[in-house]
């Protein structure tokens, strides 16, 4: 763990590097884009921590608006940060399939309302099990696979087979249905808004199938990030599991309502010759340069052309720096950028204005 803890005050340019920042005004503005989004509807946002990992940075979000007051995470082991955190309601959209985890599972339930997905018989009828012998109740969805090709059920018939089943057994609460979706990357605006409809609208399908059985649904828990604003157009979605959107990164950059929060912090540690420098970011310190290397935010008319494990070649051809100046890159893409970090430092006006850890940082179980 990293101790260093930059005080109130400091200098952007005094603080030490390699450093995780976020701009402070740019996460505040796109807290604001959800909150003027939801604000009038009945379909609300879930904020999907697997990308902030922070209970703080959540609650923030929640206290802006627009949410339902609750999260999702992708582990168990996150659920357990975020109830640790204050956040009580928490949707876990993945399968807990093990024994030990389903008990830590049901472990939360005297702290929270911590729910999650299945879309297998024998999973269902072992979380109904264990809910039974500790005496408590788990909120169970149904996972719907529209697009991803991973989890989930694949027909209406069987959605409607999972619900009887889950409403038939003991230590159970059927919640309702739930899909993710995957968008083509680098999609026009327009397909964009038509996929991410004709994906949720599956997810409508088997509520509305679950329904006709008598079955009560009380969620249908969709979206993300690219659906952000086309989920109020699809009839009974109540809520969208958007995360990436919170901080943000390159590979969004087609949502334009969103600025990239999250920023690493570097120093030139070296000049090579007068075409390369070395910086002090490495993948160490960042994320995914395999699939495409960061760009450069300042200085101007320098870029990223190679990675390694401790520090990065940069083009300076068309630039003029000195060793010690900095620069500061952008990820492609942030949730594996922030499980390398303990904390972020909020930045505002150049100056640090807070500490913000990063209790998520390796839940990965």
């Amino acid at each position: 763990m990293d101790n260093y803890r930059p005080s109130p005050g400091t200098l952007i340019s005094d603080i030490e590097t390699p450093c995780l920042f976020i701009d402070m005004d740019a996460m505040e503005s796109n807290f604001k884009v959800i909150d003027e989004t939801y604000k009038d509807t009945v379909c609300k946002m879930r904020q999907h921590t697997k990308n902030t990992k922070s209970p703080r940075l959540a609650m923030m979000q929640i206290n802006t608006g627009g949410t339902l007051n609750g999260v999702c995470t992708a582990k168990l082991s996150e659920a357990e940060v975020m109830v640790e955190g204050g956040i009580t309601d928490v949707l876990i959209p993945n399968q807990i399939v093990t024994e030990d985890k389903i008990r830590r599972l049901c472990a939360l339930q005297s702290h929270g309302d911590v729910k999650v997905c299945v879309y297998g018989e024998e999973n269902t009828r072992l979380i109904s099990k264990i809910a039974s012998e500790l005496g408590v109740t788990v909120g169970i969805l149904i996972e719907v696979d529209t697009s991803m090709g991973r989890g989930g059920v694949r027909s209406s018939e069987e959605s409607v087979y999972l619900a009887k089943l889950i409403t038939s057994l003991p230590g159970l609460k059927f919640m309702g249905v739930m899909s993710h979706q995957h968008l083509e990357e680098f999609s026009t605006h327009e397909n964009r808004i038509a996929e991410g409809i004709e994906y949720m609208e599956i997810c409508v399908e088997s509520k509305r199938a679950i329904e006709a059985e008598g079955i009560h649904v009380e969620m249908v828990s969709s979206g993300e990030t690219f659906t952000i604003d086309s989920a109020t157009q699809v009839e009974g979605v109540t809520e969208v599991e958007g995360g990436t959107y919170a901080l943000m990164g390159t590979s969004y950059s087609y949502m334009d309502d969103f600025k990239i929060a999250n920023k690493v912090l570097g120093t030139i540690t070296s000049i090579k010759n007068d075409q390369i420098a070395i910086g002090d970011i490495g993948t160490k310190s960042f994320s995914w340069p395999e699939k495409q290397l960061p760009d450069v935010e300042t200085p101007e008319n320098i870029k990223v052309v190679g990675m390694h494990p401790e520090n990065c070649e940069l083009d300076i051809s068309n630039a003029n720096v000195q060793v010690g100046d900095n620069f500061v890159l952008l990820p492609w893409y942030q949730d594996m950028l922030v499980n390398r970090w303990d904390q972020y430092v909020g930045i505002r006006n150049n100056k640090v204005e807070q500490v913000i850890d990063i209790p998520g940082r390796g839940c990965t179980q």
